[in-house]
């Protein structure tokens, strides 16, 4: 008779500590492609390909997570888009 073996293994995980929320941009028929991705690279750091890929997602979906962090250095970015006529919200 053989002897099976459990292998055990250890998992550990860390609870995060802090809650991220989300910079949402929302479709309008007002602003350009190119303003969107000038105000995403300005605003939010994007490199220029990661803003035309939010622009695009915002075109066809309606809408993009174009930042997560928490709140608290969310909330000047979100004024920043909202002043350049963005569509956007904190989620």
């Amino acid at each position: 008779m053989s002897t099976k073996e459990k292998v055990r293994e250890r998992v550990s995980f860390k609870e995060a500590t802090t809650v991220n929320n989300e910079i949402v941009v929302y479709n309008d028929d007002i602003n350009t492609f190119d303003h969107v991705i000038d105000t995403l690279v300005r605003v939010c750091d994007h490199t220029p390909e990661q803003a035309e890929q939010c622009s695009l997602i915002i075109h066809y979906n309606g809408k993009c997570t174009v930042k997560t962090d928490v709140y608290d250095k969310l909330k000047p970015q979100c004024i920043q888009l909202l002043e350049a006529g963005l569509s956007a919200e904190i989620i």
